[in-house]
This record gives structure tokens, sequence and C-alpha cells, in this order.
């Protein structure tokens, strides 16, 4: 069955612009009536999308024939009350503050499911929400909150350019689930969120901010600050003070440039450290069934933005790098190197160890970013749904560990022997790439410990359930279901297992049992 919303709701006839006519299916004998109290933007673009989804639709405006010209043909505008009267399920297209103004439609709304659609003006957890308000206003009404989190915009050109969910709740199962069918015929997915008191948490989703990417961006913001204040005493302030040295120019792209892979960096290093963290507290617990602290939990649910934190640097850094050499002072600064290999009467300035260094330096960071890309991509839903738990789980922990190890490796190679050059210790602080890999490295030396057999075994017993409290000798069956291999750090995230994989555990009498 071809999707529905990938028709377009009008299609022009003529080619010098004649009249307009929708593309709309003729609606099915016994469907409800529609009606729409309201003609505003949000009323119009959602009496186009019910046409075009086959419903008969009808619009009730304090001044019908001023508003008629703004609804398709298919569309009629009538009064409020008429409206109201014809219409088998209503939606209150009308802000709040004007809900008293639709009380005489009470007798004419009785037993009938009103769907509100309105938000608020900003985020509030005092009751009663919009939909209450108007379920107070109508008792014999059945109030169902949805679509608030639908644009006008979304409506008029589809769930292609929008997101397809729509938050339902209402204290009415059958009015509800009628308005779950509208949903799902209009090609949109409903959610059902329960009962009527549902509607102030759904009244607040449209108005939050990016709730899940506070903390990284912060995060984010707060060590691009640091390392390039950092770089720029270093590299910039440093001559001025000690040589009188103007190298301000620096600031815009490569003091930039040098600051963009640090943050990339240790960004990623904070996807892999909460899970370590709960690796290690389950080990000192003895058990899974204990809840980590809110501050790691919090942090166990934001990895994703961590990680596409870190990826967007690490783009940036590859842009940044390869506009270097079309600065000016890139040019200026290779003119007076060739000059002065001249006057110095130098023929050959190969060495060798730098170009081993630039050689392999390039390569790996080329593969991390590649790897990075994976990882980056497979985290989108669209991608994500394409594969099963195993291959997600592989690549975003085991390939994301070689992402780590290869963007470490990246700065190492950088660092190469800089790191014991008394002359890069300027204003007697250290390489910038010193501090970036405390982190990496720290995460990388925890998954390492993680992988000694011993704590390997002790971790995969407490993940199947074995509790240090309860005195259970737990015996683990000789192959796992990884070959071998397990993801003992993966942590925060639900793990299905069969009963080919469930640990043998035996009672202190000796009775051996299955438990996931």
């Amino acid at each position: 069955m071809p999707d529905e919303m990938s028709h377009p709701l009008i299609r022009g006839s003529g080619e010098a612009g004649g009249s307009r006519h929708f593309e709309a299916p003729v609606s099915e004998l016994g469907s409800p009536v529609i009606g729409i109290l309201g003609t505003g933007d949000f009323s119009r673009s959602l009496a186009r999308r019910l046409v075009a989804s086959g419903y008969q639709v009808v619009v009730g405006s304090r001044a019908p024939k001023r508003s008629g010209a703004l609804f398709p043909e298919e569309v009629e505008v009538a009064l409020q009350m008429e409206a109201a009267s014809q219409a088998d399920l209503v939606f209150v297209a009308v802000y709040p503050e004007h809900y008293s103004t639709l009380v005489e439609l009470k007798s004419v709304l009785a037993g009938k499911t009103l769907v509100d659609v309105s938000n608020r003006l900003e985020i509030s957890q005092s009751r009663p929400s919009n939909a209450e308000q108007l379920a107070d206003l109508f008792p014999e009404s059945s109030v169902v909150k949805g679509f608030n989190t639908i644009s006008a915009w979304t409506l008029h050109m589809g769930p292609r350019d929008g997101s397809r969910q729509v938050f339902l709740c209402s204290n009415n199962q059958k009015a509800k689930s009628s308005v779950m069918q509208l949903c799902q015929r209009m090609g949109f997915i409903p959610v059902d969120m329960g009962l009527l008191s549902a509607s102030l948490e759904i009244e607040n989703l449209p108005l939050y901010l990016f709730p899940s990417w506070k903390t990284p961006l912060l995060c984010t913001l707060f060590l691009f600050l640091f390392f390039y204040l950092y770089n720029f005493v270093r590299d910039v302030l440093q001559p001025f003070i000690t040589d009188g040295k103007k190298v301000f120019y620096k600031m815009p792209i490569k003091t930039v440039n040098a600051t963009l892979p640090c943050v990339a960096l240790v960004m990623l290093a904070l996807v892999y450290l909460p899970g370590l963290f709960a690796a290690f507290l389950q080990l000192w617990w003895g058990t899974k069934y204990s809840r980590f602290p809110n501050w790691l939990d919090q942090w166990l649910t934001r990895r994703k933005q961590f990680g596409l934190c870190s990826f967007l640097c690490a783009v940036l850094h590859a842009v940044y790098s390869l506009c270097l050499p079309l600065r000016k002072s890139d040019h200026y600064e290779l003119i007076n190197k060739a000059v002065q290999q001249m006057k110095s009467g130098s023929n050959d300035l190969w060495v060798d160890d730098e170009v081993w260094r630039m050689e392999l330096y390039l390569s790996v960071g080329i593969m991390a970013l590649g790897l990075l890309s994976l990882l980056a991509v497979t985290s989108l839903p669209s991608v994500a749904n394409t594969v099963n738990w195993r291959e997600f789980t592989f690549i975003q922990s085991t390939l994301g560990y070689c992402a780590l190890f290869m963007a470490t490796l990246h700065t190492l190679l950088f660092g190469w022997n800089r790191a014991f050059n008394p002359a890069q210790y300027h204003l007697y602080l250290p390489p910038t790439f010193l501090l970036v890999l405390i982190v990496p490295i720290t995460v990388l030396l925890g998954r390492l410990a993680l992988f000694l057999p011993c704590v390997a075994r002790r971790l995969r017993q407490i993940r199947r359930g074995w509790e240090k409290s309860r005195h259970i000798r737990f015996t683990l069956p000789d192959e796992d279901c990884r070959n071998g291999l397990e993801d003992v750090s993966n942590v925060g995230v639900p793990t299905i297992l069969s009963t080919a994989v469930y640990g043998r555990a035996e009672t202190d009498d000796g009775q051996p049992f299955l438990f996931p």
C-alpha cells in the first residue's frame, strides 16, 4: 500500500497557473465528519491533510465568509455552532485564553470527542494543563490531547519533513482509539501516553530546547575554551612576552585548529568513561541490582550526544587542516624558509624521522576519522533500525574503542618525542597533547583491566544475575555467546539473552538452576 503522505496535497493544473485542485480520495462512506474550530495556520494545514486523507471536513469560524477563501473547496466553512453540530470529532484549534468563548457550544459538543492541539507559552509544572481546562469546561465531552507536537509545516508537507510521532492522552479509551485511527490514516504514528493527566508533559514537549544536549554541549564549550586559552598562552602570548613576536594572526585558524582535536579526543573518551565507571561499580557492589548514582545514570543516557559532539570537532579539525596551506601567512613562511635555505647553501633538508612521523600521523588520523564517521552514521535511528543488537553493539563498542585507540595513537604520533624536549615547555607549561592524553589513556587502561580473565569472568557472572551477598556458586557456559569475547563495559543499555547464554548457578545445597 503506497504511503499516503508521499502524495502532494495540492497539484496545479495547467502551465499558466490554472485553478488548483486537491488530489484527495473521496470521503469514505461511514467516515466521521471532522470539525475544526479555528481558522489559523494550523487549522488550514490540518484541513488540507484531512481532506487529502479522505475525510469530510467542516471548519467553524466567527466570520465564515471572510475565512472561506483560505481553505480548499472541499472544506465547508460555517459558523462555529453549525460546524460543531455537524462534526463527529472536533479539533479545538484556538488559543487556551479563548476557550471560554466556546462555552455556548457545550450542548452541541456533548458526547463528542474534542482534540486539544494547544501549547503553552513556557515550560510549567503547574496544573491544570490546557487540556484539563478544556475538559473542565466541557465535562460531557471526551477530551483528547494531541497534535500539539506537530507543526503546521509538517501537516502541510507530510512527515517526511518532520516527526511522524503524535503523542496522545485521554481519560476515554474509545475517544483516544478513534483519534489514533485518524492519526494512522493521515500517515502519522500515534503514541499512547495514557490518561489526560499526562497532557501537562505533552504540552511541555515542544518547549524543550535540546534537553539531552545541554550537558554535552556545555562540556564541549568548556573544553574548547580551556584548550583554546591554553594554546593561546603557549603559542601566541608566550612569544610576545619573551621575544616580542606578534603572532596574533594564529588565533582565528591555527589556534582553533590546534584546539579542535583536543576537544574531539576528550569528548570521545567521555563516551566510554561512564561505562567503565558502571562496570567497576558493579564489581565493587557484587550485584547488578543496585541503582547507579543519578549523575552516572544521566551520563550514560547522553553518550550518543557526547559522541556526536566529538565527531563534529573531528570533522572541523579535518576541514581546518586542509585550509592551513591556503593562508597567506603560510605562503610567507614557505618563501622565507626557501630564502634561508638558499642563503645557507643547504641542498638537502630531508629529515627521515620527521617524514615517517608525518606519514604515520596522517594515516592514523584518517583511519580514526573514518571509524568515528561510522559510529556517527550508525547512531542515526534510520540506520540503527537496519542492524540487529549484536551488530549495533559491535560497531558502537568494539569499533568505538578502536576509534578511541586510533585517535589516541594519532595524538601520540603528533607528540613523538616532543614530550622530552625542554624547549616545548613554554612558560613551564607542558605541551597540550600531554593534557589531552590523560583521559583517553585512562579509559583504554580501564578497558584493558576489564579484559583480565578474573575480572571479566566475575563481571559476566554479575551481568547474569550473580550476587555476592547471596553466596551462590556460579558456573558460566563453556562457549560464550560472543565466541569468547564479551563487551564487559557496555553498561546502561538493555541486553537480550536467549536460553543458550543463560548462566548456570548452584545454590549452597548443590541444586542447579537457570536465570537470565
